[in-house]
C-alpha cells in the first residue's frame, strides 16, 4: 500500500482513511501543471474533479468590467472542480497553479461517491465548511476595513503556510500584490496602504513574495 499522501488539515484527503486513499487512487490518473498553468477554466462544463497532493492553487473569478476577484487559495489535499462534477453545471471559478502543483484527478466522481458513501457524507461536511467560510468573508468585507482584511489574509496564510523563523513566522507568498487585493476585495493602492501600516506598527516584514510575520498575536488583534 502506498504512503498516503501529506494534506493540510481539515482538507478533503486529510478526512480519509488510508483504505479510501488507495480507493481515490485507483480511479483517478496523475497529473501535473506548471506554475502559472490553468487548472480548471470558469465556465467550462466537465464532470472531472482534481485532488491537489502537492502545490498550492489559487481560485478566482472574474467580474462582468474583468477584475479578478481571489475566492480562496488551496494547497495539498484540496478537492477541486466538485460542484461542476455533482450538479453538472459550468466551473464556477477558474484554478491556477501558484506553483507547480501534482493532483488525482478523478474522471467519474459521481461514481466513486456512489461506491464510497462514507466519503459522500464527508464532502457534504466539507461543502457546509466553505459555505461558512464563504458568509465569513462577506460580514468581513462588510465590517472590516481594508488592513483588517489584509491581516486576516496574513493570519490565514501563516497558520495554513508559515515557517517558524528566529524573528516570527515567515510565509512564502505566492500572491503578486493585485492577487492580494483581489482577495481582500480592495484595490491593489489600498492594499499596498494597509501593508505599509502593518509593517509601520512592527507586526509585519515585506519582500519579495515573502512576509515575516514578527508579532502573530498583534495581527490577530488586528485583524479583529
Amino acid at each position: 500500500m502506498s504512503a498516503k499522501p501529506t494534506a493540510e488539515p481539515g482538507e478533503f484527503l486529510d478526512l480519509l482513511t488510508e483504505d479510501e486513499v488507495e480507493a481515490l487512487r485507483a480511479s483517478s490518473r496523475p497529473r501535473r501543471w506548471d506554475r502559472g498553468a490553468m487548472v480548471i477554466s470558469e465556465g467550462d462544463a466537465a464532470d472531472w474533479v482534481i485532488v491537489l497532493t502537492s502545490g498550492r492553487v489559487k481560485v478566482s473569478s472574474h467580474t462582468a468590467s474583468g477584475t479578478e476577484v481571489v475566492l480562496a487559495v488551496r494547497g495539498p489535499g484540496a478537492l477541486l472542480g466538485d460542484m461542476s462534477a455533482i450538479d453538472g453545471g459550468p466551473r464556477s471559478g477558474t484554478v491556477t497553479a501558484l506553483e507547480p502543483v501534482e493532483a488525482m484527478v478523478v474522471d467519474d466522481f459521481t461514481g466513486f461517491l456512489r461506491a464510497n458513501g462514507r466519503i459522500a457524507v464527508l464532502l457534504m461536511k466539507l461543502i457546509i465548511g466553505r459555505l461558512r467560510d464563504s458568509d465569513r468573508k462577506r460580514i468581513e468585507y462588510g465590517a472590516f476595513d481594508t488592513t483588517g482584511r489584509v491581516a486576516t489574509r496574513l493570519v490565514e496564510l501563516a497558520e495554513r503556510y508559515g515557517e517558524p523563523t528566529n524573528g516570527g513566522v515567515r510565509v512564502a507568498l505566492p500572491l503578486s500584490q493585485d492577487e492580494l487585493a483581489g482577495w481582500t476585495g480592495a484595490s491593489r493602492e489600498a492594499v499596498s496602504k494597509a501593508l505599509r501600516s502593518l509593517r509601520d506598527r512592527g507586526l509585519i516584514e515585506t519582500g519579495r513574495r515573502r512576509v515575516t510575520i514578527h508579532d502573530l498575536d498583534g495581527l490577530r488583534r488586528r485583524a479583529r
